[in-house]
């Protein structure tokens, strides 16, 4: 059985979509009423969602090759690291409230870093197309 390249990558566009769409809302409810952060299907979601994610990453990728990634490939995974751990910041790890809120901002930068880089195919992202 054959997968489809374009099928994966709409399983992983989904995924992100649904994946920063899901960290906005738990951002918010950080900063406006952190108690539904401690719902179970809010703690077990993202872990789902993240690993669909991760998988079809790796697959697109195993698909590409060295060759067809070009550097921009690195560029997203360790954009994608300073995401998770600024995420972690934002969610759970800021000592203080404006802590949090710099992190949340920051986590949402980089997550549009990692989506200009995979629409440009270069490290530079958005800048690319100066």
């Amino acid at each position: 059985m054959s997968v489809d390249y374009a099928a994966i990558k709409l399983v992983h566009v989904s995924a992100a979509a649904l994946s920063i769409s899901l960290f906005a809302l738990r951002g918010t409810w950080m900063l406006h009423s952190p108690q539904r952060l401690a719902q179970r299907w809010v703690r077990i979601a993202p872990h789902v969602i993240d690993t669909i994610l991760l998988a079809s990453a790796l697959w697109l990728a195993w698909q590409l090759g060295a060759d067809g990634t070009r550097g921009w490939l690195w560029a997203k995974v360790i954009a994608l690291c300073a995401y998770i751990a600024l995420g972690t910041v934002a969610l759970k790890r800021g000592r203080t409230r404006r802590a949090r809120i710099v992190a949340f901002a920051a986590a949402l930068a980089t997550f549009g870093y990692i989506v200009s880089v995979a629409v440009t195919k270069s490290p530079l992202g958005a800048l690319a197309r100066l």
